[in-house]
Parts: C-alpha cells; structure tokens; sequence
C-alpha cells in the first residue's frame, strides 16, 4: 500500500508544485510507515521526483492526454491507485486539479479535503487542516471514507528534498473514449513572462494608475524582481488590462510568497483571492485604503513616486549582489 500522488507537469516538464506535492506525500507515507508512488502524464524526466521522495513512478505516455482533460486523467490517476492499492491519493489544487478532483473522488469512492495546508493532525481517525472562508480562517476534516483525497494548497508546505532514487515503472490506463467526450482544439499561451499560476511574486495593479498607459511602471517593478503582473476586477472591466490578468475572489486565486499591490484600494473581493499569499505589500496614497488592514507592510505615497524609486533600489541591490 503506497500513498500516491499526481504530480502536474506541462509540456514535458514537472511544474514546481508536483514537487511541493510529492514532497508533503512523502511525510504523509512517513507518517503511515509506508512509500510513496507518483503519476506522472507525459514527463521527460520522471526521475527528478527521486529528489522530493516519491519511491516509484508511474510513467505514462500517451498522445490522447497532451492536453489536460479532468475525466481521463481521473480515470487514470483512479486505475493508478487501484493498481497501487493506495488508501490516501495526494494532488494539488491547481485550476486543473480542482476540476480533476470531484471527478477522482468519485471514481475512487473518496473523502476529499481541498485546501489543505499542513500534515495530518492524525491518522487515525484521519483529519487534516484547511483553509476555511476565502483563507480567512482554518478548520480541522475528518475524512471517514475507506480512501482519503487530499488536495494540497500552493505554497502551503514547500519543497523537501530528500535522499532515494524512484525506480520508473511504464504504465499504461485503458481509457475509455467516452473519457475524450470533450476534446481541445488549440491552446493559446501568453510567452516570455511568468505566469500567475507559477509566480512566487505577483506585482498588482488599480485604478491608482489611471490609465493603461501607465502600466510600464508595473512592468519594470515585475521585471526586475522576476514577478508576474496581474490586476484588480475593475482594471480589467476597463480593458486597460487582459481579464486573465485579474485577481481577487472573481478572478484568479493567488497564493504567492510575495503580492504586491499598487494603486489598488482593497476591495473584500479582491482581498478574498489574494488573502492566501505570505506576504502583502500596500502601496497607496490613501492611508484610508482597506488594503493597509490587511497588509504585511504598507507604503503611503504616489505610486508614480515610489514605484520608480523601488526599481532603481532594485537594481542597484541586485547589481551590487550579483
């Protein structure tokens, strides 16, 4: 009985947060006394899970699943698990997985417990600690069913690195056609930049800026601490920004280790979708704004002003520590 995990991975590659996930699979076997066998679709380097762990990988390889699709990759991930006779199923709760994981928990006859952001409290009964109202509060989730679904929230555990070498084993799931009832016909991707998704810093912008033709100040901020830009709900209502770019309880979930937000008040919605980042950063020449309560640390100027001067530090620090 292996603990299993599904490690996330695009374009070939692993995505950081499969080895957050392996990483806290591999304590959960620890606690259990037993191993910890990983999934992974269509990865060219399985054996980079040896550092997080994982005992043994399953490898996938097929055409069909190029491209994520919530009820073939369950049906994978459920037939893994079987064939593994894992009693606790780890992922992650990605966009992706959040989709993959009613499907999962279904075919595995599972409890499952998103949002889960530390090491079972015990094992017996099972129970684990979430996040509860928008990260605003935490509770503790017995999960009584025979198999246990975790889904591990984003930078919630980190990465543990751990000696071992995962032996690679191919795999191959009978999939069904009615799996590929949805199909994909194309994928657009922004290039170049880093993602929201992947950013362990977002660089945040509102209204403060007063116009799309102030961003730039946004991007040199991003650049230079190698950060992901992204908006406020009413930036990208406006059409100064891309609605991907937005942020918030309405928009994209960010759970990065450092947000920083510029011109932008704090709205509860907003502040609901950022809450589960580590550290928040206010800049604002409002000391009345809603954010100043719920940041780490806050700076209260002309963003036109500060943001500049925070660049040119930057630089200067990192040209100084190189």
């Amino acid at each position: 009985m292996s603990v299993l995990v599904y490690t996330e991975s695009e374009n070939g590659n692993f995505k950081k947060i499969a080895f957050e996930t392996a990483s806290y699979a591999k304590e959960v076997a620890n606690m259990l006394g037993t191993t910890v066998t990983a999934i992974a679709i269509n990865v060219e380097n399985p054996s980079e899970l040896s550092k997080y762990g994982v005992d043994k990988v399953l490898t996938v390889n097929n055409d069909k699943l190029t491209n994520f699709n919530a009820k073939a990759y369950a049906d994978a991930i459920r037939q893994a698990a079987t064939k593994e006779s894992a009693k606790v199923v780890v992922i992650n709760s990605s966009a992706n997985d959040k989709y993959l994981a009613p499907v999962l928990a279904v075919d595995l006859n599972a409890g499952y417990a998103s949002n889960v952001v530390a090491l079972p409290v015990s094992t017996e009964p099972f129970k684990v600690k979430r996040t509860a109202f928008t990260n605003k509060a935490f509770n503790i989730t017995a999960i009584n069913a025979d198999v246990k679904l975790i889904g591990l929230a984003k930078n919630s555990f980190g990465l543990k690195e751990s000696d071992g070498a995962a032996t690679a084993e191919a795999f191959e799931p009978s999939l069904k056609d009615e799996d590929f009832n949805i199909s994909v016909k194309s994928v657009d991707k922004a290039t170049g930049k880093v993602t929201i998704a992947d950013a362990e810093i977002v660089v945040s912008g509102g209204r403060g800026l007063k116009g799309p033709e102030n961003w730039g100040m946004i991007e040199d901020l991003a650049a230079v601490l190698g950060a992901a830009t992204a908006c406020s709900k009413p930036v990208s209502d406006m059409g100064w920004r891309p609605h991907e770019e937005h942020v918030g309880q309405t928009g994209k979930p960010v759970a990065s280790n450092l947000y920083i937000a510029v011109g932008i008040s704090g709205a509860i919605q907003h502040l609901a979708g950022i809450n589960a980042s580590k550290v928040k950063v206010v800049i604002n020449n409002d000391p009345e704004a809603p954010f100043f309560k719920a940041a780490d640390y806050g700076i209260v100027g002309d963003a036109f002003e500060v943001v500049p001067k925070l660049v040119e530090k930057l630089k200067e620090f990192k040209a100084n520590n190189a």
